[in-house]
């Protein structure tokens, strides 16, 4: 029987197979709010990661996320356990704040769950429940 073997797996697993990233959905309606009062993201279907000591962080469907607010910026990183990230500039309400959020678009197999998925920094924005 030929043996399975992932097509892009996460290097950071395989040097340290005992860190742990849980992703579970995070069973309420969420939204962002840049320049405290406009909305760049609602959704119900926000997934949130919890990682090792890290601060949970929330994933937004990108369908969920006004993306007319956001513009690619040039910033780019890598991490070994999810892949190589892409940032955005937010522009809102008067303000303009650069690279506040990220998507990993081909992540590594291990974390595909949030292929395309949009994070916020949290100390940047108002992340909030919207129910």
């Amino acid at each position: 029987m030929p043996v399975k073997t992932a097509a892009n797996p996460a290097p950071g697993f395989a040097s340290h197979p005992d860190h742990r990233i849980a992703l579970a959905p995070a069973g309420r309606r969420m939204r962002v709010l840049v320049a405290g009062c406009v909305a760049v993201a609602e959704s119900g279907g926000v997934l949130v990661m919890r990682e090792g000591d890290y601060a949970p962080v929330y994933y937004f469907p990108r369908a969920d996320v006004n993306m007319e607010l956001l513009s690619r910026s040039d910033r780019a990183s890598t991490c070994p356990f999810k892949g190589e990230a892409s940032y955005w500039t937010v522009e809102a309400g008067g303000r303009r704040e650069e690279n506040v959020a990220w998507s990993y678009e081909a992540p590594f197999d291990e974390m595909l769950e949030i292929a395309g998925m949009i994070a916020f920094y949290q100390d940047r924005v108002k992340l909030e429940t919207a129910d």
